[in-house]
């Protein structure tokens, strides 16, 4: 069984935050089932957008786990933008988490990634 999303976010927010680094959420959608979206800021003032993995990266017994794909990578924050709108006319009950970090590290999991010999799931 997936873990609500409300839970899910507020966890990632809790791990950011320990790490040291800053994190908001701009956009609340479905508290049990809403899909997560995370936009990571750059100090060079790029933005990358990670997104829920499609289904097919999951196996039968991954019930729980939440897969992220890279939809944008270092790009203006101005097309990140239009890509969350453009979601959010899809789905209005998709959240939007922001993280300014240049390393994600372990704070979330990459479909197809395999973590290196530090546990972390870099791309």
């Amino acid at each position: 069984m997936r873990l609500r999303t409300d839970i899910f976010v507020s966890a990632l927010m809790r791990r950011v935050f320990a790490c040291g680094d800053f994190a908001a959420v701009e956009a609340k959608g479905a508290e049990e089932a809403g899909a997560v979206f995370v936009r990571q800021v750059f100090r060079d003032g790029t933005e990358s957008l990670h997104a829920p993995a499609p289904q097919s990266f999951f196996d039968e017994d991954d019930s729980g786990r939440r897969l992220f794909e890279t939809r944008l990578a270092r790009v203006g924050a101005g097309a990140v933008a239009e890509a969350i709108a453009r979601e959010r006319r899809f789905d209005g009950d998709l959240w939007v988490v922001s993280i300014e970090t240049d390393d994600l590290g372990d704070l979330i999991e990459f479909a197809g990634a395999e973590p290196d010999d530090d546990g972390f799931f870099r791309r």
